[in-house]
């Protein structure tokens, strides 16, 4: 975490990212508990979630290259597009397809975060990404095994 940020606001990201995860556990739970013909609204719900939150992640990579170099600010930009790139391409696939690949946009958000974050001053939120990221990953392969 950065020393320009205050406890008041660290504390705010922490129940907001925990906040984010809650329509991951519920449509990743009602998928193992629905009838079959809710099935489908249920796994495009989830996965609807997932590719917003794919792009969220992305467009983070925009904000950070606004303070960054012309050679790091070209990859923050374009890296910062392939999420959402990709999470239109899940919500195009069956759920049962698009949300296993969806677990592996968020990982994949993860990896880059963790290597770019600290470059950025951000290192100190990896721990709570990686924890949210588990979470949400967990959710999009378990909902795709419940299908």
């Amino acid at each position: 975490m950065s020393l320009s940020t205050d406890t008041l606001s660290q504390q705010l990201i922490e129940r907001l990212s925990y906040a984010g995860l809650l329509p991951f556990v519920l449509l990743a739970t009602l998928l193992w508990l629905v009838d079959a013909e809710l099935l489908l609204f249920v796994s495009s719900a989830l996965a609807s979630y997932g590719a917003l939150i794919a792009a969220f992640l992305g467009g983070l990579h925009w904000g950070i290259a606004f303070v960054k170099t012309d050679a790091q600010r070209t990859f923050h930009l374009c890296w910062g597009v392939a999420p959402s790139l990709v999470g239109w391409l899940a919500l195009m696939m069956p759920p049962y397809a698009g949300l296993p690949l969806l677990g592996l946009v968020l990982l994949a958000c993860y990896v880059v975060d963790r290597r770019t974050y600290p470059g950025a001053g951000l290192g100190g939120w990896l721990p709570l990404r990686l924890r949210v990221t588990a979470a949400a990953t967990a959710c999009c392969v378990l909902g795709a095994a419940a299908i």
